[in-house]
């Protein structure tokens, strides 16, 4: 299944670089949510990888559908996370493939086909960037610490985001934006980012990268420091070290809202 996923995730970002420098071909889903033309030929790509390989298996995927995790193994795939930036040419794009086993994670894959970067994790057996093990950041201060978030679609997403910032932003050492929750989870793992936040997330968003991010030694928790699953919204990944400072910050904004 790793082989399949790694296999899958690369050829999938071949076809997004091949595409990138193109026209783009857009549909809004909704309310500032978008697909392009390069979202569902890279989807394609990957699905029929894992259907001829495990036609048992259950497939959840962003464009395709499908939303129910299965009694045996399920994989979660995002084709294209980042779709914004693509369409926009901004060069922070990324797949993602996480597969589960009987609900728990078991698989994470995401692969930056722009710096042909592959990170892979596997339950029980530690995360790796093109084969070099990661581990997260030893970063022990929030004030020295690099923070990612993202907004979310809704305005009401966007307000409680918002007040998260009013704590956090005063506290921590800097922010960054990203566009691709998958990435922004990768760079925790890897120490780039020291935390990274999220309200809106579904499971293509979080299934690799929440697995990346244990693996590496981090921690991923709920807003509210509940354990966190890939069928929730709300996620805080961080390198463990200032999870506590994270959250007091994050349930001082959750009491003022």
């Amino acid at each position: 299944m790793l082989q399949t996923a790694v296999e899958a995730a690369r050829r999938a970002g071949q076809v997004l670089l091949e595409r990138y420098p193109a026209g783009r071909t857009l549909i809004v889903k909704g309310y500032r949510d978008i697909v392009t033309d390069a979202d569902t030929a890279a989807e394609a790509i990957i699905l029929g990888r894992i259907r001829a390989r495990f036609p048992d298996h259950t497939i959840i995927s962003e464009e395709a559908g499908g939303n129910e995790i299965g009694s045996g193994y399920t994989w979660i795939v995002d084709p294209l996370d980042g779709t914004t930036n693509y369409a926009h040419r901004v060069p922070i794009f990324a797949v993602s493939i996480g597969v589960l086993e009987q609900g728990e994670l078991l698989l994470g894959v995401i692969y930056d086909p722009l710096r042909d970067q592959m990170f892979v994790a596997e339950r029980g057996g530690g995360a790796r960037l093109n084969g070099a093990p990661m581990h997260v950041s030893r970063v022990a201060s929030l004030g020295h610490a690099g923070v990612g978030l993202d907004w979310g679609h809704s305005d009401a997403l966007r307000e409680r985001v918002l007040a998260y910032l009013h704590q956090v932003a005063p506290r921590c050492g800097t922010l960054r934006v990203l566009g691709s929750a998958t990435l922004a989870q990768a760079y925790v793992a890897t120490g780039w980012l020291d935390a990274y936040f999220s309200l809106g997330l579904k499971s293509w968003d979080a299934a690799a990268g929440t697995l990346l991010v244990v693996e590496a030694g981090g921690r991923c928790s709920t807003p509210e420091g509940e354990p966190y699953h890939v069928d929730l919204p709300g996620c805080l990944a961080t390198n463990d070290l200032i999870h506590d400072e994270l959250l007091a910050a994050m349930n001082v904004a959750d009491a003022r809202v």
